[in-house]
């Protein structure tokens, strides 16, 4: 079983955690996700990350992508790797 690791974004801001495991498990064995918070505030920032098995993750794909939740629709993607930034000047 290789893992995908997938991006859900535009999420609302009351999901958690558990809320992300919960909406993929529906599709397959969540191994990891993650909700990624603002540092400063603690909020949601609106996009998290979830890592499943592939044939999982690929139906979740194609039933979630611009799906409503609470209200939102949601984007739900094969995640990209992280490209190099640039060093910030202070």
């Amino acid at each position: 079983m290789i893992p995908m690791r997938l991006f859900a974004g535009n999420l609302p801001w009351s999901v958690d955690d558990n809320g992300l495991r919960d909406l993929f498990s529906t599709f397959g064995e969540v191994t990891d996700c993650k909700v990624i918070m603002d540092r400063e505030t603690g909020r949601s920032r609106g996009f998290g990350f979830v890592e499943m098995a592939d044939d999982g993750a690929k139906a979740a794909i194609e039933a979630l992508n611009e799906s409503d939740v609470d209200g939102r629709n949601i984007v739900v993607n094969e995640a990209q790797e992280r490209r190099e930034r640039a060093p910030r000047r202070y």
